[in-house]
């Protein structure tokens, strides 16, 4: 099994997000404790934004990503989307900025939702070219954007499920550790119930995933 873990929040291994991630990740090399984990990490100045040779690229419709020599970003792009490709499992984990993704975590997304090659339009919309894998999104926020002392939108959600169905990937399960500002005993306790739902979440999956393995 092949895991994708990527990270983008500019506080590194310090962030929440990323020590929820971790405890994902944690938890499935308990069960796979031979799984190859990749590491992409987006803060910073990892990822550029895309370029010229890139939205060139994507006007030139007579041409097949094939045909097309990888240049600038379009390079990263296609590097980008290969690691997605060999994955099993891919694990996101992120703060929520402004209701919404960091601008690195956008970035990662316009290098590998390309149409011509992680997807395709058709005469109904677009068509995936990816196959499904389980999806883990680690998210974290300062104040509570969901449930009944939610006190800002949440874009963060429905976005991430609407763009990655895109390319192919509906299996999204969201963890969260909200209202990071708060109180330490207030977060304390969400930090306990969502490891209590990643635990039970996970147990569910490992049970499910080695049924499917004694069947084939």
């Amino acid at each position: 099994m092949k895991i994708l873990h990527v990270t983008c929040s500019p506080r590194g291994q310090a962030s929440e997000s990323y020590r929820l991630s971790k405890a994902i990740i944690d938890r499935l090399l308990e069960s796979e404790p031979t799984a190859l984990l990749i590491s992409r990490v987006l803060s910073g100045n990892a990822i550029p934004h895309i370029d010229e040779s890139y939205a060139s690229a994507l006007g030139t419709t007579q041409r097949s990503p094939a045909e097309i020599t990888p240049a600038g970003s379009m390079s990263l792009s296609e590097q980008l989307i290969q690691e997605l490709e060999g994955s099993d499992v891919l694990i996101i984990a992120t703060p929520m900025h402004n209701f919404t993704v960091p601008s690195v975590l956008k970035a990662w997304i316009d290098h590998v939702v390309r149409v011509r090659r992680s997807f395709i339009g058709t005469g109904d919309g677009r068509s995936a070219l990816l196959r499904d894998r389980p999806v883990f999104i680690a998210v974290s926020s300062g104040a509570r954007y969901s449930g009944e002392h939610a006190r800002q939108p949440d874009f963060l959600t429905p976005y991430l499920k609407a763009v990655l169905s895109i390319i192919g990937l509906n299996n999204l399960t969201f963890f969260s550790v909200e209202g990071t500002t708060l109180a330490s005993d207030a977060v304390a306790e969400v930090r306990a119930k969502t490891a209590r739902a990643l635990e039970t979440h996970l147990a569910s999956f490992h049970h499910s995933s080695r049924r499917a393995e004694v069947c084939v």
